[in-house]
């Protein structure tokens, strides 16, 4: 018996040293190199003073690859032209290295970027929020819907698609939109907020622009900033709560400290969908994350839903949002940001998984998916400090050692969006970034993994 438990014990013993041998393995040889092919300006802006900017609805996208090709939505001000919907779209198109402008809006009447969806190589889609009233208007009525551009032999056509929403709801200049983009359908998902009701009204269209199906989706509080999946007439929704400080002792201390009336929190994340648009409507939301007890800080950064319906949220998030507030109500509290991950399956949290931990010398901040051809899921992360910069990280399946592979660009981007898959973009081992530098210019790279 004896030498029958040691022979058990060795096969044990030699079963998990090859689990762990093909572990080591499979997190070796799943590491690609990262090379940047290009890193190079694309547009610089002017600040148009509404309270908006370039990657203002940061839910969505201004950047494309339709095949070989790559386009911008550009956000450009309009001078002398009071705010708040003082700016215009120009679409850009990558030739040879160089940005050309291949069309324009005849006026300026947005007052945010314009994002962009891909329906297939030669049909691009622009979401647009026109102003209908004069200029300097604000909260005033806006028209929300989509301009299509189809190229064929070196040349684009442009037409109107246009939403038929019900309830009537009422849409101004800020437009708090979600934009999404099912290729193989060929439909298109678009959500924007009621101005008096905060509710999201979402509408499903037809690549030539019948609408198909509508819902809407009525949050705890207002949310904001929503990321958006469309897949087979599925749809998902990840936004944050977006409203006025609610406590009146932090909002008054606050307020005492820094004379700052502008006091928006951003403290629950929800996340919600339905798993047919055209028969039934979203579910409740869910909370996916809440700081709310100790005044801190969540930020949405992406969404991604695999091919079995699973849900991977990606956000960060600290305990308590300033110094300010942690000094008089917290002391001990971190202000110190992490990156967080939670899985959702058929309407409950199967998993969640701190990413990275923040320190005082090097936090992360931006992070955004990325699908690769073979179904792995990345992040593109921005870490701060001297040490820090634009890595990956392997989110499905994890690398069991969390390592970062750094993305050797010559300036690294602190935000930026790059071309998803949520807006019909296909995986691909080619990342395109568009992100903001320090001057107001707004700058691309192309990195490849191998």
């Amino acid at each position: 018996m004896k030498y029958l438990c040691m022979a058990m014990l060795a096969i044990i013993l030699l079963c998990a040293c090859a689990h762990e041998g093909r572990k080591e393995a499979f997190a070796k040889s799943q590491l690609p190199s990262v090379t940047v092919r290009a890193e190079e300006p694309v547009y610089s802006f002017v600040s148009p003073d509404n309270g908006s900017g370039p990657l203002w609805s940061y839910g969505c996208t201004p950047i494309a690859r339709l095949g070989d090709e790559v386009y911008v939505s550009q956000m450009e001000t309009g001078e002398g032209i009071p705010p708040l919907c003082n700016t215009r779209w120009r679409l850009l198109h990558r030739e040879q290295g160089q940005w050309r402008m291949i069309a324009e809006a005849d006026a300026f009447r947005q007052r945010e970027p314009c994002p962009l969806a891909r329906l297939s190589d030669a049909q691009l889609v622009m979401n647009v929020n026109d102003s209908t009233q004069p200029q300097g208007t604000k909260y005033g009525v806006c028209d929300p819907h989509l301009i299509k551009f189809v190229f064929p032999d070196g040349s684009h056509e442009r037409s109107e698609l246009r939403p038929v929403w019900t309830d009537q709801p009422y849409y101004t200049d800020h437009s708090y939109r979600g934009f999404a983009a099912d290729t193989g359908r060929h439909q298109l998902l678009m959500l924007n907020i009621d101005a008096k009701t905060s509710i999201q009204h979402a509408c499903l269209l037809s690549s030539d622009g019948e609408t198909l199906a509508t819902g809407s989706i009525k949050f705890p509080i207002r949310a904001c900033y929503p990321q958006v999946q469309l897949s087979k007439g599925a749809a998902y929704v990840l936004a944050i709560g977006d409203i006025v400080e609610p406590v009146k002792a932090w909002r008054e201390y606050k307020f005492e400290q820094t004379q700052r009336s502008w006091d928006y929190v951003f403290r629950i994340l929800y996340f919600t969908g339905t798993p047919n648009l055209f028969k039934q409507n979203f579910a409740e939301p869910m909370e996916i994350a809440n700081v709310d007890a100790t005044g801190g800080y969540i930020s949405n950064k992406d969404l991604w839903v695999s091919p079995r319906g699973e849900a991977y949220i990606l956000y960060t998030e600290c305990e308590v949002a300033s110094a300010l507030l942690r000094d008089k109500f917290f002391p001990g509290k971190s202000i110190i940001n992490s990156l967080n991950l939670a899985v959702v399956k058929q309407g409950k949290i199967v998993e969640r998984r701190r990413l990275i931990s923040g320190t005082e010398k090097s936090a992360p901040g931006e992070a955004r998916f990325h699908l690769t051809p073979d179904g792995t899921l990345w992040a593109v992360i921005f870490m701060s400090g001297e040490t820090g910069g634009n890595s990956l990280l392997r989110i499905n399946p994890p690398d069991p050692e969390n390592r970062l592979i750094p993305i050797p660009l010559k300036t690294p981007m602190s935000g930026y969006c790059l071309a998803s898959v949520r807006a019909g973009n296909i995986p691909s081992y080619t990342i395109d970034m568009l992100g903001c530098l320090s001057g107001n210019v707004m700058a691309y790279a192309e990195i490849a993994m191998r």
